[in-house]
């Protein structure tokens, strides 16, 4: 059995969420998690399943937003053998998979009409159909938790979400709030990311003034306790044991006004130190691949970074492997990934933006 997630806080807030999470761990009610991107809901859900009675069992956690919808139905309810293109053998889906366990299903929101249908037949009577089948039908005993970040009853209203899955998945309901409606759990969090840390990296665990933590307790915090995570090993990596003075704060923090609505687009800030990172020697699948299969990214992240490593490399990505610190072997490969999650760029729409803004505007958005 994998160790237990850590779920830190001193507030309030905090102090709720684990009442709630104990309520939910008591019973096999499906529960459904809301709040922002990066709030923690994945942390909840595996804390759930840990303390629960089905703690023996798998627990599997899928991005529905990170799955095309042409394959979401084989990856949930699995397939035959033959029933499309290389589908060489059966295959058990995730759904079978977490028999006797948990499955966690982020970005439900995201799901197509078509996806929301299949998943209401399956809570209503358990039965898995995998794709290409006629008659197998198995019947299996699994918990199922979900989580997004819209409010789902809006998208009820809109005729965008069933309103009978909405109700068969909202038993039991947990509201996250965002890290900047608790900032008292910023110190606690981020001693505990940074200690994490310098463990990882091999260097002395760096000491946090009080003036650096009363500016990081007002900082807005868009992308919740993923981006302190994110924050806390940057300074680790970059003072490397020394004291940390404001100085050697990510400069992208200060480009938000405290409590202000951002003045550039979340995805375009996560593009930033995506690419920063990128330029600084780090291969593409470390910093980009591997973030958007564990779920820390979008794809118009994964986008947003092609669209500006295109930009350096002359509209080629057979150049765009140098940029990406890659070798040539993997063309193929980004390919094949960047098509599989829906996350390739036409070099057209490259050639016809960096036209657009022009010479000079182009060096400013490509970053040179």
């Amino acid at each position: 059995m994998e160790k237990a997630p850590v779920l830190l806080g001193v507030s309030a807030a905090h102090k709720q969420i684990e009442e709630d999470l104990m309520v939910a761990a008591r019973s096999d009610a499906k529960v459904l998690l809301t709040g922002e991107s990066g709030v923690g809901k994945e942390v909840v859900a595996r804390l759930i399943h840990h303390r629960s009675s089905r703690n023996g069992g798998p627990f599997v956690a899928i991005n529905c937003a990170g799955v095309p919808d042409t394959l979401l139905a084989s990856e949930l309810f699995g397939h035959t053998r033959g029933s499309f293109t290389d589908a060489y053998t059966d295959r058990r889906g995730w759904l079978e998979q977490a028999d006797r366990g948990t499955i966690f299903m982020d970005e439900v929101g995201e799901m197509s009409s078509q996806m929301q249908g299949l998943l209401l037949r399956f809570l209503e009577n358990g039965e898995i159909q995998p794709v290409g089948s006629e008659r197998r039908r198995t019947v299996i005993d699994v918990r199922v938790i979900t989580a997004t970040n819209r409010t789902l009853i809006d998208s009820v209203e809109a005729r965008e979400f069933r309103e009978d899955l909405y109700y068969r998945l909202n038993v039991i309901h947990i509201d996250l709030p965002p890290l900047r409606d608790r900032p008292d759990d910023i110190p606690v969090l981020l001693n505990h990311f940074i200690r994490q840390f310098s463990a990882r990296h091999g260097v002395d665990v760096p000491h946090v003034s009080d003036e650096v933590l009363a500016r990081l307790t007002t900082m807005p915090w868009p992308g919740n306790v993923r981006q302190l995570r994110n924050v806390a090993e940057r300074l680790v990596v970059r003072v490397r044991g020394r004291a940390v003075t404001l100085a050697d704060l990510p400069r992208e923090l200060f480009s938000r006004r405290s409590g202000a609505t951002p003045i550039t687009p979340e995805p375009l800030q996560r593009a930033d130190i995506l690419f920063e990172r990128l330029m600084a020697g780090d291969d593409f699948w470390t910093v980009v691949q591997k973030p958007f299969m564990m779920h820390d990214i979008t794809r118009e992240d994964v986008r947003e970074v092609v669209r500006r490593g295109l930009g350096l490399a002359n509209d080629s990505y057979k150049e765009l492997l140098s940029i990406f610190n890659l070798p040539p072997a993997d063309y193929k490969r980004v390919l094949n990934f960047l098509r599989k999650f829906q996350s390739y760029v036409p070099v057209s729409d490259v050639r016809s933006v960096n036209g657009a803004l022009g010479p000079e505007s182009r060096k400013t958005a490509v970053g040179e």
